[in-house]
């Protein structure tokens, strides 16, 4: 890979206040070909949010890919932004103490990922280097708890503009009954995950081989490992340290997650403002592991009013498309920006 298509990152971290006690981890990424378009009021800059149990890394290789296709092409892209649900990640062992105080504690759903997003895009111009979000072209693309997050950021006060949405996979539903019996699997398996290991080296063994986890891409394996794990909490034992690795999204909070009640339901409606107001595209895996198909239909059915700038399917893949296919993906999400109008992001 030439070093024009290497992936730029750099870190920003919002620290609390006295009015929000968690910190919101983030990730700026770009390629230096793109550096001649961070004063293009044409060029984009992409708002990627992650889905349950994994981190903002995990879109590394898709963004590796939208990239290269890029930059041989018209498309104009500033950078990207992934950040972190406070609960996961690098982010969950900042906050382990305020996770486990009122107002977060067993309550971090869907809408708090939604409100952290909303006060790190508010704190732009606090950030080192300033970047103010309100001035941006923004593309917001979420996947499955990400894309219902982003879905909802749409419409917090005060809004930010945002000229299109993708959402992958998204745990949306217009029926609560339809997706009771995936709500109740998904506590259920997250209540059964493995959640340490002696080691880093023994958990990629162990997932590399395991039936749920054997089909990622290593890419994403091995991102998994460095931020979807982290020091186990007794490691830092006075008297009898544990040297071991855990899961950065505990069980308890992954459980948490899917226990909010009309977290796939209430988003529902403000998916159908959106969906009038600016293009939205939705991709699927043509694999209906998770979500049942009829979810999927219901939410994308024209009589619904709901309209939708395209509907696609990733052949091969299933719910974990990021990390099943993240080349295909990015592959479509190129396209979906290409294809878009000049008009839609403004």
């Amino acid at each position: 890979m030439s070093h024009s298509l290497s992936l730029l990152q750099s870190e920003a971290l919002l620290e609390p206040d006295k009015n929000y006690p968690l910190y919101i981890t983030a990730k700026k990424y770009w390629l230096s070909d793109f550096e001649a378009h961070w004063d293009d009021d044409e060029a984009v800059t992409l708002i990627v949010l992650h889905s349950t149990s994994f981190h903002k890394e995990t879109w590394e290789p898709t963004l590796q890919r939208i990239f290269q296709r890029a930059s041989r092409n018209t498309l104009k892209i500033k950078c990207a932004w992934a950040i972190d649900c406070p609960n996961h990640g690098v982010s969950a062992a900042l906050n382990e103490e305020a996770l486990q105080q009122a107002p977060f504690h067993q309550t971090f759903g869907c809408h708090k990922y939604a409100e952290a997003v909303h006060r790190f895009l508010s704190a732009g111009p606090r950030l080192t280097p300033i970047f103010d979000f309100q001035c941006q072209r923004l593309v917001g693309i979420g996947h499955s708890l990400g894309g219902v997050a982003i879905t909802i950021l749409q419409n917090l006060q005060p809004t930010f503009r945002f000229s299109s949405v993708i959402l992958v996979e998204p745990m949306l539903s217009p029926s609560a009954e339809a997706v009771e019996p995936l709500r109740r699997m998904l506590i259920k398996y997250a209540y059964q995950r493995r959640d340490t290991w002696p080691s880093r080296e023994c958990a990629f063994q162990n997932l590399k081989s395991r039936k749920r986890t054997e089909r990622w891409d290593s890419r994403v394996l091995d991102l998994y490992i460095k931020f979807g794990l982290r020091d186990h909490s007794g490691t830092s034992h006075l008297q009898a340290p544990c040297d071991t690795v855990s899961l950065a999204c505990s069980r308890e909070e992954e459980v948490t997650m899917y226990s909010e009640p009309d977290g796939a339901t209430k988003p529902v409606q403000d998916l159908d403002k959106i969906c009038s107001r600016i293009p939205v595209s939705i991709i699927f895996g043509g694999e209906n592991d998770y979500i049942p198909r009829e979810v999927q239909d219901a939410l994308v059915d024209p009589a619904s009013g709901r309209r939708f700038s395209c509907i696609l399917r990733i052949d091969g893949a299933g719910h974990l498309v990021p990390q099943y296919a993240p080349d295909q993906l990015g592959e479509h999400i190129f396209r979906i920006l290409s294809s878009a109008p000049s008009s839609s992001r403004l």
